[in-house]
């Protein structure tokens, strides 16, 4: 009687964590049951699908194109200050485009740092962006675009690293200067990157358990954001959007804990490995860092610049994480990438 117990207790905890550590199955966009799809997308060479939104010129009247990566929890809708007459003045056509599994993007079991490189990439050729075109990361959407310079350099006309993430356990940078880093996050944050990192099966469950402090952003904190932030979180504050409202509509865990799995977890590279994509100058990496920055520190994203000369690295010293969502923040940045 007692073993029966025992085994029935044992497969009782082990079906528990089965179900507590599986993630749920996302909605897909189209599927029955799913949200609906509202936005125009392009079908990739997989059978996904990439939704996307234009902005500027024509891209047929366009001198430069540029495709723009968002940032952790936003959307192709995200709020650049950027308006339509400057964006005729510099001739430029915008793409923001929804990265896999967000908003009405088809997620990807699969997504990597790679992967997303060559998602810009057929996103382009769906598009007829012609054979170069610029990108734009933001935040985490930088990784995306370190992948770019190093698989398809060849496709680029010029490209821009806003607050760029920082993945800690990067070799590249001295034990002394990452710990530092790692260190000054909040708590719960230090945990959660260091889960995705080390154990990224746990993640989902590590963020969704009640008893856990989640990831900061998450929780609707602002304890690392600066001062610069907070009064943009203000001009930004407001009702949602309905670009906004469609972010995590097919679930969280392919939309946001799959971004800290991937920038987080182990690169098949590290942004120090790769080799300058510009060598006769005919276009220019840009990195715009904000002194100000608590999430990203300065000190780290220095550091590659440092290692990188080839980047144009841009210290802001009155911005912090959110710089770009400031209008002369946001007019440098696009004003240096297409005038370079």
């Amino acid at each position: 009687m007692i073993g029966r117990i025992a085994v029935g207790l044992v497969v009782g905890f082990v079906g528990y964590t089965y179900v507590a550590l599986r993630p749920p199955s996302p909605k897909i966009c189209g599927s029955p049951g799913g949200p609906p799809v509202t936005s125009p997308r392009v079908r990739l060479g997989d059978g996904r699908h990439l939704a996307y939104m234009e902005r500027g010129l024509p891209k047929e009247q366009a001198k430069h194109k540029i495709i723009v990566a968002h940032a952790f929890g936003d959307s192709k809708g995200l709020k650049l200050p950027i308006s339509e007459e400057l964006l005729k003045e510099l001739e430029i056509y915008l793409v923001a485009f929804d990265r896999a599994g967000y908003g009405e993007s088809d997620p990807n079991p699969k997504r990597s740092v790679k992967s997303d490189a060559f998602d810009i990439q057929e996103l382009a050729d769906k598009l007829q962006l012609g054979p170069k075109f610029y990108v734009v990361g933001i935040a985490l959407g930088a990784y995306p675009v370190y992948a770019c310079l190093k698989y398809i350099p060849h496709r680029l006309s010029g490209a821009a690293l806003v607050v760029p993430l920082i993945n800690y356990w990067w070799r590249c940078f001295p034990a002394k200067l990452s710990e530092k880093g790692l260190s000054g996050l909040v708590p719960q944050d230090r945990w959660a990157f260091t889960v995705a990192h080390y154990t990224p099966w746990l993640l989902h469950w590590w963020l969704t358990q009640k008893w856990i402090p989640s990831f900061s952003i998450l929780e609707g904190k602002t304890d690392l954001f600066s001062s610069s932030d907070l009064e943009i979180l203000k001009q930004l504050d407001g009702p949602q959007n309905e670009e906004q409202e469609k972010v995590q509509q097919q679930g969280a865990h392919e939309s946001l804990h799959r971004d800290l799995i991937v920038s987080f977890g182990k690169w098949e590279f590290e942004p120090t490995d790769i080799s300058n994509p510009f060598p006769n100058n005919e276009g220019f990496v840009h990195m715009w860092q904000g002194y100000e920055d608590k999430i990203f520190p300065f000190e780290l994203n220095r550091y590659i610049a440092e290692q990188l000369p080839w980047i144009r690295y841009h210290e802001v010293a009155d911005a912090g994480h959110l710089l770009i969502y400031k209008a002369a923040h946001c007019e440098a940045i696009f004003r240096a990438l297409v005038s370079s």
